[in-house]
């Protein structure tokens, strides 16, 4: 008869059989849909460019000052930021899915995703992470092949959340959640690249709990994924500064906070302690909010004033698509 010792350790063993078998998978994936491979080897090429933008990227995390992560929607706006002197840069997944007209919560398929990345990167000298939401799939198979696209695309960092619209409870299981975070983690490792893991904690998204029982289990996700190894937990919608304060307290590891209007300012979220912060569609509301009031002037009044106030510089526009090397 096994014993409860000899039950775990099967267990453990069956679960790293099938985190390998998915890193398989996956590696067969990118095999079919690239040409960067040799007879017998089942890889993709990272740049050394790329590996010296996520180590980059990843230090950051962990070294002041803080990490501010503006989010883009699009080439031009990415650029922007980067002319602006933002380190680094960061996709938000609703506003990349209205740019193309599909709702958020992983509507804007796969493929065009990836192809907005690569266009991205293409222009970028900065590193990029990608929020991939919940993965684009079912199975850890498919969420691994979206991790290798994305790196393939040039990203050097994810957004990688723990809740699912393909699910009646909505939270994934965190058990689950640490052995996809393994996964990817070792298909980082794999490829020879640091991939920065940004685990979203959805406990705020939810609903299904308030008050203290949901920033205890905010805290426990928390420590699990980072154990699993991801390099900065984002509890998503968390606004209240005494509970950013202590969860910052609590979790001895980079937090990302999303920030917006009516929280605490930047310098006062770097003293609590917080280690990055970014801002999801929000920024993409205040070009449209700026477009909206050009708009009315022009339908009600026939005037100028709101373009004068916001136009972007002529030279600086023309220098927003050039390739990097350019």
């Amino acid at each position: 008869m096994a014993t409860g010792l000899d039950g775990a350790i099967k267990g453990e063993m069956a679960s790293m059989e099938y985190v390998l078998l998915a890193l398989v998978n996956a590696h067969s994936f990118l095999v079919r849909s690239s040409h960067h491979y040799e007879e017998g080897e089942m890889y993709m090429l990272v740049s050394h460019e790329q590996k010296e933008r996520a180590e980059q990227f990843r230090r950051w995390h962990v070294e002041p000052p803080l990490l501010v992560l503006p989010n883009a929607w699009d080439v031009a706006s990415a650029r922007l930021f980067e002319q602006k002197g933002f380190r680094a840069v960061a996709t938000t997944s609703s506003g990349v899915a209205a740019a193309y007209g599909y709702a958020d919560g992983e509507h804007i398929p796969r493929e065009l995703l990836c192809e907005t990345v690569e266009r991205i990167t293409r222009v970028l000298s900065c590193p990029l992470t990608v929020d991939i939401e919940a993965g684009y799939g079912d199975s850890l198979d498919e969420i691994l092949q979206t991790v290798q696209a994305i790196v393939q695309a040039g990203a050097v960092g994810i957004n990688f959340e723990d809740s699912s619209k393909r699910l009646a409870v909505g939270l994934v299981d965190p058990q689950v959640q640490q052995e996809r975070i393994r996964a990817i983690r070792e298909l980082g490792r794999s490829l020879g690249l640091h991939l920065v893991i940004n685990a979203r904690v959805d406990t705020y998204v939810s609903g299904t709990m308030t008050g203290e029982e949901r920033f205890e289990e905010t805290v426990r996700r928390a420590r699990l994924y980072y154990e699993a190894g991801a390099d900065s937990v984002y509890p998503i919608l968390m606004r209240d500064p005494g509970e950013i304060a202590h969860i910052v307290k609590d979790c001895p590891f980079p937090v990302n906070i999303l920030a917006s209007p009516g929280m605490p300012s930047l310098s006062a979220l770097e003293a609590m302690g917080v280690a990055r912060v970014s801002f999801g569609g929000e920024l993409m509301k205040v070009a449209l909010g700026s477009l909206a009031r050009v708009s009315e002037e022009l339908i009600q009044q026939g005037t100028y004033e709101q373009m004068s106030l916001h136009m972007l510089p002529n030279e600086q526009f023309k220098k927003l698509p050039y390739p990097k090397d350019v």
